[in-house]
Parts: C-alpha cells; sequence; structure tokens
C-alpha cells in the first residue's frame, strides 16, 4: 500500500515539473534573446545571486556558464551586504533569481547595480515585483503550481528556473561555438575529461615508439617488439614515414621461415593510424572495429612520422570505456 502511495506522489511530482518546463519553453520571448545579448554585449563577467533555494540554483547556473565559455561566478546576497559588493565591476552583468521577485537580502545587490549602472538580468514568478521593475532585461517565469501541492515548497519554481539558466548557458555557448576540445579545459577530472581525453593527452611519445627501418631484417623485428612491449613494431621508410606495422597476426601468417624475411615481406601496408588531437574515445572506438589493441599516431598533415602509439590499455586506464 505504502509503495504505490510512494509512487503515485513521485509521479505527480515529476509530471506537474514536466508540464512546467513546458510552459516555460511555450513562455520565452524576447526577454530571454535580450538577456543572452546583454551578456554577449558584457565584457565582463556574469554575477549571479539568489537567496535560499534560488540561491542553490544560482550556484549550478554560475558553475554552468563558467564551464561552457561565459565567465561566471555566485556571489551570496547577504554577503555582499557586507563586503562582497566589491566582487562585482564595471563590465559585468548580474544574473539576479528570486521567485517572489521581493526577497528583500537582494536590495542591496539591485541598488548597487543601478548606482553604477551594471546591466541587471531579473528572473522572477511575479509580474511587477521589484526584482522585475528594476531590471534591465526582466524575465518573467510562467505561473504554475508547486509540485508539493501546497504550494509553500520551491520545486517546480525552482525547477524552471534551473532549465531557463542551462537555456542561456547552452545559447551562449552555441553562438560561440564552443568545441569539446574547449569543454574539456574546463572539465580535465573525472569521466567527463577521459570522454574528451585527447590522444595526444594518453599517447607514448617517440622514445617509446617500436620502430624499425624498411628492410630490417625479422630476427631484429621481434627484437624490438619483445623490447617496447606493444605487440607490434612499426616500419618507416627512409624519410621516417610509417609505411606499414607487423603485428601478431602478421607473424602466424609468416611463421614458415620467418626469420628469412624482412619486416617489408611480412607488414601490413597502409596501417590505420590516428591523428593527435583526435579524442581518445575515437581512438578506442576504431581499434574496437578494426580488432587491435594499438594505433600508431600521425599527424595527418605532417610527413607521416609516427609521433607516438596509442595502446587500447592506455585508453582503459584513463577511463575512456
Amino acid at each position: 500500500m505504502n509503495s504505490e502511495t510512494f509512487l503515485s506522489a513521485g509521479r505527480r511530482v515529476v509530471t506537474r515539473e514536466a508540464e512546467a518546463l513546458t510552459l516555460l519553453s511555450d513562455a520565452l520571448g524576447d526577454s530571454f534573446a535580450a538577456a543572452v545579448q546583454v551578456i554577449l554585449d558584457a565584457p565582463g563577467r556574469v554575477i549571479v545571486s539568489g537567496m535560499g533555494k534560488s540561491g542553490h540554483i544560482g550556484r549550478k547556473i554560475a558553475a554552468t556558464l563558467a564551464s561552457t565559455g561565459t565567465p561566471a561566478h555566485f556571489v551570496h546576497p547577504a554577503e555582499a551586504s557586507h563586503g562582497d559588493l566589491g566582487m562585482l565591476a564595471k563590465g559585468d552583468v548580474t544574473l539576479v533569481l528570486s521567485n517572489s521577485g521581493e526577497t528583500p537580502e537582494l536590495a542591496d545587490i539591485i541598488a548597487y547595480t543601478r548606482r553604477f549602472s551594471i546591466p541587471l538580468i531579473g528572473v522572477a514568478g511575479r509580474e511587477g515585483s521589484t526584482l522585475l521593475r528594476e531590471s534591465d532585461v526582466a524575465i518573467l517565469l510562467p505561473p504554475a503550481p508547486e509540485a508539493c501541492g501546497t504550494g509553500i515548497v520551491p520545486t517546480t519554481s525552482t525547477t524552471m528556473t534551473l532549465a531557463l539558466g542551462d537555456a542561456l548557458a547552452i545559447a551562449l555557448m552555441e553562438h560561440r561555438k564552443f568545441t569539446p576540445t574547449d569543454f574539456r579545459q574546463f572539465h580535465p577530472g573525472g569521466k567527463l575529461g577521459a570522454q574528451l581525453a585527447k590522444v595526444s593527452d594518453l599517447m607514448h611519445g617517440p622514445d617509446e615508439l617500436p620502430v624499425i627501418a624498411s628492410g630490417t631484417h625479422m630476427g631484429e623485428a621481434l627484437l624490438t617488439i619483445s623490447q617496447k612491449g606493444f605487440g607490434v613494431v612499426g616500419v618507416t621508410d627512409a624519410k621516417g614515414a610509417l609505411i606499414g606495422v607487423v603485428t601478431d597476426g602478421d607473424l602466424r601468417r609468416h611463421m614458415q621461415g620467418l626469420l628469412d624475411l624482412t619486416a617489408d615481406q611480412v607488414m601490413s601496408k597502409s596501417p590505420v593510424t590516428i591523428a593527435p588531437d583526435a579524442l581518445a574515445e575515437e581512438a578506442l572506438a576504431l581499434m574496437n572495429a578494426r580488432k587491435v589493441t594499438c594505433l600508431f599516431v600521425v599527424d595527418p598533415t605532417g610527413d607521416g612520422t609516427p609521433a607516438g602509439i596509442l595502446h587500447i590499455h592506455d585508453c582503459l586506464r584513463a577511463g575512456v570505456a
């Protein structure tokens, strides 16, 4: 009995918040576009502020903006009244959040923006509220009941505010043509950092390359394979360009009289390579598709000289999977 009651409550909350997000999407208009433009025009940072639950949402919005190419940080309105107003400067733009639009703790930060002509973007759920009246750009959240049923617990309103912050961040990111490479600069750690790692971040460099010159006898080639420990050896021409690779499969196919052969007679020609600036995730997918455990790293704009080698274990150790 309790299980059904819990599920019913959970589904009701999710449904109400989903309906509110649809209302928000339909309500976005000129004020949203104006907010994006104001932020783009500001040479400084986006200063996000809000009290209580709006403050928690504001911290997340500031973090999302900062990680997607829009410098931003959160200023607590109460701390702002005790010295942190100094964190706001000419050239900045403020994004202030308040469901009621009448939060008293916001008075000083609002007044400061007016006094020093710092653009103010206000987000509130009450039309005609102080925050929206004072704002250069006023974004009114659509009327939607809180999911708690009593109308007193910030739920639907904070969900809409969070989604609005994401919408601003992505609109700005797309306008700035923020790439996965840019994104990784702010996300070097964890699973996300691993997924966005470049081949050059994980590869073994020139000093560890298992390479031999064209014409080398297989006895020496086997010695290089054993010493380097990658299970393969690359074959290069007189200019140092990679022209082939001797793999375990090649060795098995040429077992008869192997030591009487040269690497050129055994190698697989035109080997599959990967560029140093490719994502490690792309390299792993290529290895899986070709059923190989190593890729030589070659700059496609260069002279064909291998710059490194990437083993599948390097990707797995880094969390690329």
